[in-house]
């Protein structure tokens, strides 16, 4: 018998047409790999009924008012009604590498990652908003829980084409000041810049009382430098080409990712600032699996 295809594997989601699509089956695969827990949605606090529309989920249907009204009601939670999250997409140049080891780039894999991520959050009725930039913000979306509102979302990530080189630190700090709203920004990006800029725009987040996160997306080739045979060697952004034998520099280029890695992740351990690092052939419903899993890890430590 024919094996069915991994539909959460990237590289056979590259091949399916529509982020639409393929971000419900990186939902669905991950809600599938859930153990039953008691614990539903952001829910802590009661605090409204509003009106059932089709879609909603009949687990928060109030049945004693619909006893009394027959009406569908469905119950409200304080963190409910005032959750967002803001998806900070980087869409420069270097988000487009993709080596031989990987069946999408860094980028396909962040649009992947944000609209699973976007779906997720309106199917728990919350709001959910996109910024995406390279050298400066290239769209802004402000939150909403809107059915209609993903779609928007999912459109302007499917318009994304890496062009620009990336400017990390001005970009936050413009996106800190836009997003007036206390919430949640889950930054997704390769973070290749100089850490110092990356940090300054951190801290203006947190300044700003934001809960924030970091999904570093890396190449497999980028952490593991696998070349064999000497070769020209031109970065995305810097414009600058060297032809290297990679077996030469092979042990100093994995010391420095992994201190740069190390780097990212102490500032942001010591700030509050949960931060993943993501691999592009990293099945989707595994990648978002362990945000999440570690997410709840880092909520219950705060």
């Amino acid at each position: 018998m024919e094996k069915a295809p991994n539909y959460l594997d990237p590289a056979v989601l590259s091949e399916l047409k529509g982020l639409s699509l393929k971000a419900r089956l990186i939902v669905e695969g991950f809600v599938s790999g859930l153990h039953k827990s008691p614990h539903k949605g952001f829910s802590v606090e009661f605090a409204e009924h509003r009106e059932y529309v089709p879609g909603d989920d009949l687990r928060y249907v109030d049945w004693k008012v619909y006893g009394k009204s027959d009406r569908y009601y469905l119950k409200q939670y304080e963190e409910e009604t005032n959750f967002s999250c803001y998806l900070l997409v980087d869409s420069s140049e270097s988000m487009k590498y993709r080596s031989d080891n990987a069946a999408v780039s860094k980028l396909e894999y962040a649009k992947y990652i944000a609209a699973a991520l976007g779906y997720l959050v309106v199917k728990q009725q919350d709001a959910v908003g996109l910024a995406t930039f390279d050298r400066e913000i290239t769209h802004f979306v402000q939150a909403s829980s809107q059915p209609s509102h993903l779609t928007r979302i999912v459109e302007m990530l499917e318009s994304l084409e890496p062009v620009h080189e990336t400017s990390l630190g001005p970009v936050l700090n413009d996106l800190a000041e836009r997003i007036k709203r206390r919430g949640m920004a889950i930054l997704i990006s390769d973070c290749l810049t100089d850490p110092d800029d990356l940090f300054l725009g951190l801290r203006h987040f947190r300044y700003r009382k934001h809960d924030v996160s970091i999904l570093q997306i890396v190449d497999p080739s980028e952490e593991d430098f696998p070349f064999d045979t000497p070769a020209l060697f031109r970065g995305y952004e810097n414009g600058g080409a060297q032809m290297t034998d990679p077996r030469n520099i092979r042990t100093a280029y994995r010391s420095e990712f992994e201190g740069f890695v190390k780097r990212i992740r102490s500032f942001c351990r010591d700030r509050n600032i949960d931060h993943h690092l993501l691999r592009t052939n990293r099945p989707l419903d595994r990648a978002l699996t362990a945000y999440l899993s570690r997410r709840m890890r880092y909520v219950g430590r705060t």
